[in-house]
């Protein structure tokens, strides 16, 4: 397996809402070459829980293994072996997009950077604005750079929080291509997206979470048979009760 998760947990206590489990003693497996998709109402914990896998949060309880290496145990070489492509773009809005993808080639000691980041953005059809500052660009062009500097060290392990947010049709069309493509390649690939159309067609298997805890798990077919269901959508509000 890619991606073991072992009975994490999370908690935060905020002014707002008090003590609460975010992420609540779940765990999941994603094989090589697999589409998650992973599904949830705001606040479920879909976030928190790739942010954990990520390395960016620290569990409370629990563990997971990130291509044979526990987030634990070694961190940093957990970060070696993924990529995080988080909601928000996180560009540096002085650099272009070609600058910012060479930046992160070379960081992570990629043989010709210069070279790999200009087929990155080319795949990822941001080839055409790369000279312009990041600063600059649309929402749906800054994700195409994100998507390009993610890959740029070709990681075992993808993880994608609403990846085609801010994206008009083609380019969203585009970019679940792409994912597809990663797949193929190998990688485990964990797709958060609150477009269930999107997931549909670019998913092995689903996972539902609601309140912080893994409620169904399958493919398409499995997840509406256990929800009782015939659309996705359906499935999704009878499984999360509609929150």
């Amino acid at each position: 397996m890619s991606i073991v998760v072992k009975s994490l947990v999370k908690r935060f206590d905020t002014a707002e809402r008090g003590a609460f489990l975010a992420v609540d003693h779940l765990s999941l497996a994603i094989r090589p070459g697999e589409v998650y998709g992973m599904l949830g109402p705001n606040g479920a914990g879909k976030t928190t829980t790739l942010r954990m896998l990520a390395t960016l949060l620290s569990p409370d309880e629990g563990d997971a293994e990130i291509a044979g290496v526990s987030l634990r145990a070694d961190p940093l070489e957990v970060r070696r072996r993924l990529a995080y492509v988080p909601a928000e773009a996180g560009l540096p809005e002085c650099l272009t997009g070609r600058e910012v993808v060479r930046l992160f080639a070379r960081i992570q000691g990629v043989a010709s950077p210069r070279e790999r980041a200009d087929a990155l953005l080319e795949a990822v059809g941001a080839i055409r604005y790369a000279d312009r500052a990041c600063g600059e660009l649309s929402t749906g062009m800054k994700r195409r750079v994100v998507l390009a500097r993610a890959l740029v060290h070709d990681p075992a392990v993808l993880l994608l929080d609403e990846p085609t947010d801010g994206l008009d049709v083609p380019g969203r069309r585009e970019v679940l291509a792409l994912v597809r493509q990663q797949a193929a390649s190998g990688k485990a690939v964990v797709l958060s997206s609150h477009i269930m159309g999107e997931v549909e067609r670019v998913v092995d298997r689903i996972g539902v979470i609601s309140q912080g805890r893994l409620v169904a798990e399958g493919t398409l077919a499995e997840v509406l048979a256990t929800a009782g269901a015939t659309t996705l959508d359906d499935a999704f509000i009878a499984l999360t009760g509609g929150e």
